[in-house]
């Protein structure tokens, strides 16, 4: 397990004030600002992803001098490309002379429209072959690729999957990505509420929207959509997708245990001992592979790593380092 130097000031220091924080007005005002300063060049790109699949997602080029490589980046559920984590992050690639693209799932951000079944969790297929669209499309000497929370899941199944898919990825960095499903629902619905709120309100605005889109589809009323995280996922699962159970669903995306054990693309993983979202004994009881390694820092909360008054984040730069060391470093 490797050590970092993140200490915050003692009043920063608590769970839920770093995780609000990591995701606040302040931080996407800050995103938006240090994104903008760089220059780059940001185009926006429709990917096909295979099986009639659309993915939406924006392309950043330094505003100078040839790129080092390209690192695909990764957002949490309900986020978006325009997360000031996603902003952060590739400001601080950007920065450092790398090509971005910022990739939206099927339905976040502005997207609802370009499919009509709706996203879920066990939809790694068609990332991996957006994976390898973007890379033939921006082909690069280099390709690295990071997410943050569920993008963080999706981060490592696609390095699970990266040879297979012919995929050259040299390295991945993942931030407090959820590991057991099931264990994070459960933590989400008995805890304080907070956090199972702020997703309940965020997933009903997006499927009122994919309602809306395909009404012919998504038979989904305003009693059943009032139900709370863990029966309306139940719901959905049951009717709109293949697995049946919530049990299969959830061990379809689960990275607990053994799963990444097999990793063979060099791996690095930041999480936060106080995750309010995912417990930390996730991943003390993880079998890694010898070449993963993984940090957990004392604070940070949920993908937060606040470093001062001026909301400055850590995981932005620890991505950054991570994903710039040197080819075969």
């Amino acid at each position: 397990m490797a050590s970092v130097d993140f200490a915050p000031p003692r009043w920063l220091r608590g769970p839920h004030l770093q995780t609000i924080l990591g995701t606040s007005p302040l931080r996407r005002h800050l995103g938006e600002k240090r994104l903008a300063a760089c220059h780059a060049r940001t185009t926006p790109h429709i990917i096909d992803a295979g099986d009639g699949v659309r993915l939406s997602g924006l392309h950043d080029e330094p505003a100078s001098g040839e790129s080092k490589g390209l690192a695909l980046l990764l957002h949490g559920w309900e986020g978006s490309v325009d997360s000031s984590y996603m902003r952060l992050t590739a400001a601080e690639l950007l920065a450092r002379g790398w090509s971005t693209f910022r990739l939206n799932f099927r339905d976040h951000g502005d997207s609802h429209h370009l499919n009509e079944q709706i996203f879920h969790s066990n939809r790694i297929d068609e990332v991996v072959r957006a994976a390898v669209q973007v890379s033939k499309r921006f082909p690069a000497s280099r390709m690295v690729a990071a997410g943050y929370s569920l993008g963080g899941n999706f981060t490592l199944r696609l390095a699970l999957r990266a040879s297979a898919a012919g995929l050259r990825l040299e390295r991945v960095a993942s931030v407090c990505p959820v590991l057991d499903p099931a264990k994070t629902m459960r933590v989400m619905d008995h805890g304080i509420g907070l956090y199972r709120r702020y997703f309940e309100r965020k997933w009903r605005a997006s499927l009122v929207r994919k309602r809306e889109l395909f009404p012919h589809l998504l038979h989904l009323d305003d009693r059943t959509l009032a139900q709370r995280l863990g029966p309306l996922t139940q719901w959905l699962v049951e009717r709109h997708t293949d697995f049946g159970t919530i049990e299969n669903y959830f061990d379809g995306y689960t990275l607990a245990g053994h799963r990444l054990a097999s990793l063979d693309v060099p791996a690095e993983i930041l999480t936060a001992a106080d995750d309010p979202v995912i417990p930390v004994d996730d991943f003390e009881a993880l079998r890694l592979a010898p070449a993963t390694r993984l940090t957990i820092t004392p604070y940070g909360g949920h993908c937060g790593f606040v470093r001062n008054a001026r909301l400055d984040g850590f995981a932005e730069h620890w991505v950054a380092d991570v994903l710039d060391r040197p080819a075969g470093a």
